[in-house]
């Protein structure tokens, strides 16, 4: 890609000099003598590099720079001049200028700025296209799917992005918790400071403390060097907390002060530090539970779920299939063909799993099949336990019933069926209504809906 440079310079033959330098070194170089025919050129023509004087009748080198960096601040400006002082180089760099020369110079030196200037400008620009990249991947647009479960979800992610409140996010593992709190960092005014995001089933017990506040030397066997843990890594921007339910209680009360004085002490450490962090916690486990059971503490818990997040597993939303279907192919198949993704017959057994690992079953089957070079997915490829698993559901449900010769009420079979799945489920969690709606992966709220269209909610 062409490289194109602007001289401008009252001097003919400091112009003429840099462009047959620049020239042999490959650049495409553009003349103006002064600020003003500079100005009408960039309004026609964009470049990668401008050497500009300071002093030039008209309009000076630094009036210069500052249009310049409010109509393109990605491209790299060199001031130069023969009458430096201080107070002018400060200037020039604090309104954007990437380096300040005085003549006369070297041509080395001149080869070595005009790199280096181009290489920081193209930096800039691959940092601003990656954050770009991962705040659409993690914006709205980065959830899919249409289903009034996750439009309601949508709803409270744009209700509670732009707010410091904690957030509690729930649901079974592969539900696409982490998702939604990159979601909420993302879409709110932390999202240029960092996400930083820790499981901490993942984390030793004895080294979880060190882990998330830091250890100064010396404070334990292996501690060399003072080292900040992840609250100083995440400062100014989002900790999420993944598996909160697995921290030990003795850290819970010292995630528990951090949450109330917003300040932590690093391990072996005294001095108080800051923690300017927005804190998003999510669980698989039932925290509740684990409340009332004395493994997880009341007021940490309270402390978290300021805002809860219920994720619905993907069994509960199986309208939403065909979109994930889409996406994930689209992911991992490059370039996508224009053809028919999915046969119909592969896709309605897709919607009747029951998809015990969630949507990230889900991703790792579709790329399963396009990984074995399937480029439709089809029933053939999809994985036995799944086809096996719809047959039996089937069969165990329906069992080997032929409709009568006098015709069948569907609704009356259906709701029959219903209702002794209903009361089978109850029997055996014996008689416990949230065990029995978890058994049957329902929502409670859409248990007791079931039980009191037959008359058997006492509740």
């Amino acid at each position: 890609m062409d490289i194109r440079v602007l001289v401008v310079d009252d001097e003919l033959s400091m112009r003429q000099f840099l462009a047959i330098l620049l020239e042999r070194e490959g650049y495409l170089v553009d003349q103006a003598e002064s600020a003003e025919a500079a100005l009408a050129l960039l309004a026609s023509q964009n470049y990668d590099l401008v050497f500009s004087d300071v002093k030039m009748p008209g309009l000076d080198g630094i009036a210069l720079l500052e249009e310049i960096k409010k109509d393109s601040p990605d491209t790299a400006v060199l001031m130069m001049t023969a009458f430096s002082t201080a107070e002018q180089a400060v200037e020039a760099m604090k309104l954007g200028a990437y380096d300040y020369i005085a003549k006369p110079f070297k041509v080395e030196e001149i080869k070595v700025l005009v790199r280096n200037a181009l290489e920081k400008r193209d930096l800039k620009r691959e940092n601003k296209r990656l954050r770009q990249e991962v705040q659409e991947r993690y914006s709205f647009s980065g959830l899919i799917g249409k289903s009034k479960a996750m439009r309601d979800i949508y709803s409270l992610i744009e209700k509670v992005a732009p707010s410091m409140a904690n957030v509690l996010i729930l649901g079974e593992s592969g539900t696409g918790k982490e998702l939604v709190a990159r979601a909420i960092h993302y879409n709110s005014q932390r999202k240029d400071k960092p996400f930083v995001a820790v499981n901490c089933g993942a984390i030793p017990e004895s080294l979880m403390e060190s882990e998330l506040f830091g250890h100064k030397r010396g404070a334990f066997t292996g501690a060399i060097n003072d080292r900040p843990g992840l609250f100083e890594q995440a400062e100014g921007g989002t900790l999420f907390l993944d598996e909160i339910g697995e921290v030990p209680l003795q850290l819970q009360s010292k995630l528990l002060r951090v949450l109330q004085e917003r300040e932590f002490r690093r391990v072996g450490g005294t001095d108080a530090r800051r923690a300017d962090v927005r804190i998003v916690a999510a669980s698989n486990r039932n925290l509740e539970e684990q409340v009332k059971e004395g493994t997880f503490r009341e007021d940490l818990f309270y402390r978290l779920n300021v805002v809860q997040v219920q994720m619905p597993p993907l069994r509960e939303r199986s309208e939403d299939i065909p979109a994930l279907v889409e996406h994930f192919y689209k992911k991992f198949v490059s370039p996508p063909h224009d053809g028919q993704i999915i046969t119909a017959s592969a896709l309605k057994l897709l919607m009747s799993y029951r998809f015990p690992g969630n949507v990230r079953e889900l991703e790792n089957l579709v790329e399963r099949c396009v990984v074995l070079g399937s480029r439709e997915i089809t029933e053939d490829v999809l994985p036995f336990q799944i086809k096996r698993d719809c047959t039996e559901i089937v069969r165990e449900i329906c069992g080997a019933h032929e409709i009568p010769a006098d015709g069948l009420d569907i609704e009356a079979y259906l709701n029959a069926i219903e209702k002794r799945i209903l009361l089978q489920a109850l029997e055996m969690n014996g008689g416990v209504k949230k065990k029995a709606a978890e058994f049957l992966r329902l929502t409670f709220r859409s248990f007791r809906y079931r039980l009191a269209k037959f008359g058997m909610d006492d509740e």
